[in-house]
């Protein structure tokens, strides 16, 4: 009996990392998330570097819908709309003139409009 307990939390230990080291494709923080595979990776963008968040529609680094990190550190910050469990500051549902200003971020670096949201 121990052994099956300690063979389980080991294999949930190991889910919960490949989990973390996903990226985005999570629709909650803290949920883990996918790896991008099959369609997201087909329609990736080469010259975005990782740099946007084509799900969520912000920069990579500080989408906290793919990083529970950073959704700490938003709420921290009391940044954070509990109604859609994401930053108020990225809160395109109550706020949808935000969407505009990460677009123009994503313009300004590249040039072109983002790539349409797949939410």
């Amino acid at each position: 009996m121990f052994i099956r307990k300690s063979w389980i939390v080991s294999v949930v230990a190991i889910g919960i990392g490949v989990a973390a080291l996903s990226g985005c494709g999570a629709t909650k923080p803290g949920e883990g998330a996918a790896a991008k595979t099959g369609a997201a990776a087909a329609n990736a963008n080469p010259d975005q570097d990782g740099w946007w968040c084509k799900e969520h529609g912000v920069p990579e680094g500080e989408c906290a819908l793919c990083s529970a990190k950073v959704a700490a550190d938003f709420k921290k910050k009391g940044d954070w709309c509990k109604e859609h469990s994401r930053p108020e500051s990225q809160c395109f549902i109550c706020h949808p003139e935000f969407a505009e200003k990460f677009a123009a971020r994503y313009e300004a670096k590249f040039g072109k409009k983002p790539p349409a949201l797949e939410e």
